[in-house]
C-alpha cells in the first residue's frame, strides 16, 4: 500500500486523499468568500445584496429628430437684361459682394437716347397742335352761338381739340417709355448678395427675351435649410400632439456637416409645406440658420437635428440601469415592496445625453436600481441605498479587534 509523509508522519493513501480534498475545499471556500465580499452578492450568513437606486419622476424631454437636409440660398436672383443691345462695360468683380441697385453692366445706350429725343420732339409737336386746336374751338364757340358758323363745325372743332389733348398724353407716355428703356441700359443688382461669374462678356449681344441670365446673385446670410421628413412620421407626430403629455415646440435646429463636424450655429424651423412629394413620400420643412462666416453654400448636404415636440411625462433613466433581451425589449430592475427586486418592461426608443427617455412602463417615485446589477435576479432580497452613497467602514470590534492588535504586535 502506498503511503504519504506529512511533517514526519506516515499516512495511509485514503487518509492522504481526504486531507488533500479538504485542503482544496478550504481554498475554494476562501475564494468564494472574498468574491462575495467584493461583489456584495451575498450568501448564507452574509446578508442581502447592497444595491444603489435612483428615484425617478416625470419630466420634460424633447422629442429630437435627425433628418437629411440640403442648404439653399435665402434669396437668389438672376441678373437679366430688359432691353436689347451690346454690352459696353462690366462694373463688378466676379465673386464679390454687391448691393441692391448697384450698376453691374452697361448696354449701348445710343439708340435709346435717340428714342428719348424723338419722343420729346413728338411731345412738343403734340402740345403745339393741342394749343392750336384749343384756341380754334374757343373761337368757334361764340360764332356758333350767333350762328356765324354751323353747330357741326363747332362740334368738330371741340372734338379735334380733345384729340389733340389725347395725343399729348400718348406722346408723354411714349417719352416715359423711352426714358425707362434708356435707364434699362444700365443693369442694376436686383438684390444684395454675392454675385457669381459673368456669363456674358463685354461686346456680347444680349436681348430681353434670352433664356440665359447675365449673372446670378445669392444672399447667403442667413441660409435656408430644407429638411425632408417622411409623411408617415409627420402624421404620427401630429396624432400624438395633445396626447400623453406631448406638446408642440418651436424647433431649434443644429446642423452636422458632411465631414461629421458640428456647424456651431443654431436656427429655427420656419414652416412645413402642406404638400407631400409624390415621388419620395416626404414633406419639406424649411429652417433658417445664420451663416455669418459664409461656411454654408447652396446645395450642401447636411444632417439637421431638432425637436418637434416635448413629452411632459417622460422619465429619464440612467443608461446603465436599462438592459435589453434578445428580442430588444427594454427592462429595468426596481426596488419593490419589502426590499425585493422587481423586473419591469419599459418603452425606451431614444436617448438624451446619458439617459434613456422612457415613455411608458414607469410610475412616479419608482426606485430604479443603477448599481449592483450584476447577477441580480427578480424577487431577490436586497439592501437598497441611494446611488453613489459613500461606503461606511466600521472599526473592528471584539475578537476581530484583539486579533488585529496581536498581529500588529507580532509584526
Amino acid at each position: 500500500m502506498t503511503t504519504f509523509a506529512f511533517r514526519g508522519r506516515r499516512l495511509g493513501a485514503g487518509t492522504a486523499v481526504a486531507a488533500v480534498i479538504l485542503s482544496l475545499a478550504a481554498c475554494g471556500g476562501g475564494g468564494d468568500s472574498n468574491a462575495k465580499g467584493k461583489g456584495g452578492a451575498g450568501g448564507p450568513g452574509k446578508g442581502p445584496t447592497t444595491v444603489g437606486y435612483v428615484v425617478v419622476q416625470p419630466t420634460q424631454a424633447a422629442m429630437v429628430t435627425e433628418l437629411a437636409a440640403r442648404t439653399n440660398a435665402y434669396e437668389s436672383s438672376d441678373v437679366r437684361p430688359q432691353v436689347n443691345g451690346i454690352i459696353r462695360r462690366r462694373f463688378f468683380t466676379e465673386g464679390s459682394l454687391v448691393k441692391r441697385g448697384e450698376p453691374l453692366y452697361e448696354i449701348d445706350p445710343r439708340l435709346y437716347r435717340a428714342a428719348v429725343n424723338e419722343a420729346q420732339a413728338n411731345l412738343q409737336s403734340a402740345r403745339a397742335n393741342q394749343e392750336a386746336q384749343r384756341v380754334q374751338a374757343e373761337r368757334y364757340k361764340p360764332l356758333a352761338a350767333i350762328q356765324a358758323v354751323s353747330q357741326q363745325e363747332y362740334t368738330n372743332a371741340v372734338a379735334t381739340a380733345r384729340q389733340a389733348t389725347a395725343s399729348v398724353a400718348q406722346t408723354s407716355a411714349a417719352l416715359e417709355t423711352a426714358r425707362i428703356n434708356l435707364k434699362f441700359t444700365t443693369v442694376p443688382a436686383p438684390i444684395s448678395g454675392r454675385i457669381g461669374r459673368s456669363l456674358f462678356t463685354v461686346g456680347a449681344l444680349v436681348s430681353a427675351s434670352q433664356t440665359d441670365p447675365l449673372a446670378q446673385i445669392q444672399r447667403l446670410d442667413p441660409m435656408f435649410v430644407d429638411i425632408q421628413q417622411s409623411a408617415a412620421d409627420m402624421l404620427a407626430l401630429r396624432r400624438s400632439l395633445s396626447q400623453n403629455g406631448i406638446v408642440p415646440t418651436r424647433a431649434q435646429v443644429r446642423l452636422t456637416l458632411e465631414d461629421g463636424s458640428d456647424y456651431g450655429q443654431t436656427g429655427s424651423v420656419e414652416f412645413s409645406e402642406a404638400l407631400v412629394n409624390t415621388e419620395t413620400g416626404t414633406v419639406t420643412l424649411r429652417a433658417s440658420i445664420p451663416n455669418p462666416q459664409g461656411l454654408l453654400l447652396p446645395g450642401m448636404f447636411v444632417r439637421a437635428k431638432f425637436a418637434q415636440a416635448i413629452n411632459q411625462r417622460a422619465f429619464l433613466v440612467p443608461q446603465e440601469a436599462l438592459s435589453r433581451d434578445a428580442k430588444g425589449n427594454a427592462t429595468v430592475m426596481l426596488v419593490g415592496p419589502n426590499n425585493k427586486t422587481v423586473q419591469k418592461s419599459v418603452t425606451a426608443s431614444r436617448t438624451q445625453g446619458r439617459y434613456w427617455v422612457v415613455t411608458s412602463g414607469l410610475n412616479p417615485g419608482d426606485k430604479i436600481i443603477t448599481q449592483g446589477l450584476n447577477n441580480l435576479k427578480p424577487n431577490a432580497q436586497v439592501k437598497a441605498v441611494p446611488a453613489n452613497s459613500p461606503q461606511v467602514v466600521k472599526p473592528p470590534q471584539g475578537k476581530d479587534a484583539q486579533q488585529g492588535n496581536a498581529q500588529s504586535k507580532a509584526g
